[in-house]
C-alpha cells in the first residue's frame, strides 16, 4: 500500500500534527518537531508527547509512517568550528525528540561547504555529525534527503549520499529520502517509463533500495537539472503527472511514507487523491 501525506503543521504543539493530518485524508505525514527558524526551542513536555501518542492512535497512525524533517537553519557539512557544534548541537536535540515520541526516523538536508572547504571534506563531515547524534540515541534512523544541487548545496547525487552512508558506523540507522523535486533539478528525470527505470535503476545500482525510507512528492517549476530547487503543484510542473504515475504503480515505494511539500497546502487533500487515482 502506498502511503501518502504532507508536511503538515506542528502550531501549537506536536500533538496537533496528527490532527491536520487525518483533515487532509493522509496516510503518512511528516512535521517540524520545534520551531523550524529557531536555533532552541522549550523541550517536548509530557503532556505533548501523551497527546501526541494518543492521536496517532487514534488516528491510525503507526510511527513507521512518520518522518519528521529537522530544521533548514542546520549545516552538519559546516566549514567553521562555531557553525558546525551549533548544528549538531541542534540536531541531536532533534533526533532526542523524535526518540521521545517514539518516531523512528529523522529526515534532513544533509549540509553545504559554502565555498570554504572541499566537496569531500564536507560529506565527510556530514556522516560524522550523523554519527555523534546516532552514538548519543536510539532507536531513531538518520535519514538523508537528496538536494537540488542549489548554491554549495551537498547530496544532489546518489554518489553524494553514498558516501555518507559508506562513512556511517552504525548501517541499520542511516537512511535516503527521495525528494522527486530536487532529483529533477538534479538531473534525474522521472517524466517517461524509461527515464524513470534509468533513475531508479541507479539508485539501486549506487545505494540500494533497503535504505531507502520515505519520498518527497513534489514537481518542480524548473528544468531538468537546472540545479534549482522551487516546488510545484503535482502535475503542474516540469515533472508531469506521468513521472507520479510511475511511482504510484511500483512496489518498491509501497509502506514508506510519501509527503507532499507542494506549495499550496488548500490543495493537498485534493493532490492526495489525484495521486491514489494513478494507481492501476
Amino acid at each position: 500500500m502506498k502511503r501518502i501525506g504532507a508536511h503538515v503543521s506542528a502550531a501549537g504543539g506536536v500533538e496537533n500534527a496528527p490532527l491536520n493530518a487525518s483533515a487532509i485524508g493522509a496516510t503518512a505525514f511528516a512535521l517540524f518537531t520545534k520551531n523550524q527558524r529557531q536555533w532552541t526551542a522549550k523541550p517536548l513536555t509530557q503532556k505533548n508527547i501523551e497527546k501526541f501518542n494518543a492521536y496517532c492512535e487514534e488516528k491510525g497512525y503507526e510511527k513507521k509512517y512518520i518522518l519528521p524533517h529537522d530544521s533548514y537553519l542546520i549545516n552538519l557539512g559546516h566549514p567553521e568550528k562555531a557553525g558546525l557544534e551549533k548544528s549538531r548541537n541542534a540536531f541531536l536535540d532533534e533526533m532526542q525528540r523524535c526518540e521521545q515520541l517514539g518516531i523512528p526516523a529523522l529526515n534532513f538536508h544533509p549540509g553545504s561547504h559554502l565555498k570554504k572547504i572541499s566537496e569531500e571534506k564536507c560529506i565527510d563531515r556530514i556522516a560524522e555529525s550523523v554519527n555523534i547524534a546516532l552514538d548519543k540515541t536510539s532507536g531513531v534512523t538518520a535519514v538523508v534527503e537528496n538536494t537540488a544541487g542549489q548554491g554549495t548545496n551537498m547530496g544532489f547525487s546518489f554518489e553524494h549520499l553514498k558516501h555518507i552512508i559508506d562513512k556511517v558506523a552504525d548501517k541499520s540507522r542511516v537512511g535516503v529520502c527521495y525528494d522527486t523535486c530536487h532529483g529533477f533539478a538534479a538531473g534525474y528525470d522521472i517524466r517517461t517509463k524509461e527515464a524513470f527505470e534509468k533513475t531508479f535503476k541507479d539508485f539501486e545500482e549506487i545505494i540500494g533500495f533497503d535504505y531507502l525510507r520515505g519520498l518527497h512528492l513534489n514537481d518542480c517549476k524548473k528544468e531538468l537539472e537546472s540545479r534549482v530547487d522551487r516546488h510545484d503543484k503535482i502535475g503542474e510542473g516540469t515533472i508531469g503527472k506521468e513521472g507520479f504515475q510511475w511511482i504510484m504503480n511500483d512496489p518498491r515505494f509501497d509502506e514508506i511514507p510519501m509527503v507532499l511539500e507542494t506549495p499550496d497546502k488548500n490543495l493537498w487533500a485534493e493532490e492526495i487523491k489525484l495521486l491514489y487515482s494513478l494507481e492501476k
